[in-house]
């Protein structure tokens, strides 16, 4: 069973991914994960952003673990399809990546925090390294790894 701050943050990524960085309010992710409501500010001092970037971070690290376990470059995209899929399928087509949703909010005139956009642009160039160096494990030039790398990550996170 996981405690209410580990509740919070996984709520908070389904809901990024449901309705974007911008709506995601701290009561919002309250009423979701079931938390207490003086809990928030109790493990996320810093408040939301704090919550929205450990969001970000959560996210991030559940597809890193998905490329990580992926043995081979065909093994990698058949896993990263199939999570997004089922991830798709299991909330009716409703929550795509929260890293997406936070980059994708970027330029609104109501985004006065940077910390998330950094968080999502960590997110990304983490997944590309990896995956370059998945690729150049499989035999890959450096240089045409990297460009396959950054096709692989356009072509998988652009339909979210």
């Amino acid at each position: 069973m996981t405690g209410p701050r580990e509740r919070m943050v996984a709520s908070a990524a389904l809901l990024i991914r449901e309705r974007g960085a911008h709506p995601t309010a701290i009561a919002d992710v309250l009423a979701h994960s079931g938390a207490p409501r003086g809990s928030a500010y109790h493990y996320f001092p810093g408040g939301r952003t704090q919550l929205l970037c450990e969001a970000i971070d959560y996210a991030s690290d559940q597809v890193a673990a998905r490329i990580d376990r992926a043995d081979s470059t065909t093994a990698l995209l058949d896993s990263m399809v199939a999570g997004f899929r089922k991830q798709l399928a299991a909330t009716d087509f409703r929550a795509g990546c929260p890293i997406v949703a936070v980059a994708v909010e970027a330029g609104d005139p109501a985004d006065t925090e940077s910390a998330p956009l950094d968080r999502a642009g960590a997110a990304f160039t983490r997944w590309t390294g990896q995956i370059v160096h998945r690729l150049r494990s499989d035999g890959v030039p450096a240089d045409r790894a990297e460009e396959l790398a950054t096709l692989i990550m356009s072509a998988i996170e652009g339909p979210w």
